[in-house]
C-alpha cells in the first residue's frame, strides 16, 4: 500500500511545482487561469463513473480507494433527504499539508481542495459543494458538502 501513497503524494508535489513555475512566468492571476483550464473536464472524466447512475453516496463511497492511494483516509456519509442527493466527504488526513510548506504554501486549501470542488461544480451541473472545514485552518478534518437534485 506505500507504493500508491508516494505515487499520490508525487502527482501533489507536481502540481505544487507547476503552479510555481506558472507564477513565475505568467504572475499568480494568470496561473490560476492556467491551472484551472481542463480541470473540469477532468474531474468529470476522474469522478463520473463514480457519481454518474449512483447517488452521491454510493458514487463517493466507491472513490475511497482511489482516495487511499494519495494517502488519504476517507469517510463517506450520506446526507440526502427527499429532494436532495447529498453526501458528506471526510477526510481525516491530509498527506497535502506536509508537502505544500515545501513548496511555499502556507495552506495548500486553494491549489487543491478548492479548484477540486469548483472543477466538480463546473463539471457536473446542478452539482453544489463547498468545503466545511479544513485541517490546514486547524479542524480536525477536512469536510466537503456535495449536493444535487435527486433524479
Amino acid at each position: 500500500m506505500a507504493e500508491p501513497k508516494v505515487r499520490g503524494i508525487e502527482m501533489l508535489k507536481k502540481k505544487f511545482e507547476q503552479f510555481n513555475q506558472l507564477k513565475k512566468e505568467l504572475g499568480e492571476e494568470k496561473s490560476w487561469e492556467k491551472i484551472f483550464e481542463g480541470y473540469p473536464e477532468r474531474q468529470r472524466k476522474n469522478m463520473g463513473h463514480f457519481i454518474e447512475n449512483n447517488t452521491l453516496a454510493e458514487g463517493f463511497s466507491k472513490a475511497i480507494p482511489y482516495y487511499q492511494q494519495i494517502g488519504m483516509d476517507m469517510e463517506v456519509v450520506d446526507i440526502s433527504n427527499n429532494s436532495s442527493d447529498a453526501v458528506l466527504e471526510i477526510q481525516k488526513t491530509c498527506p497535502v499539508l506536509a508537502v505544500s510548506k515545501e513548496y511555499g504554501f502556507e495552506k495548500p486549501c486553494d491549489l487543491i481542495c478548492a479548484l477540486d470542488v469548483k472543477a466538480t461544480k463546473e463539471a457536473f451541473p446542478g452539482m453544489k459543494g463547498e468545503i466545511l472545514s479544513a485541517q490546514a485552518e486547524g479542524d480536525s478534518v477536512c469536510l466537503f458538502k456535495y449536493e444535487r437534485e435527486k433524479k
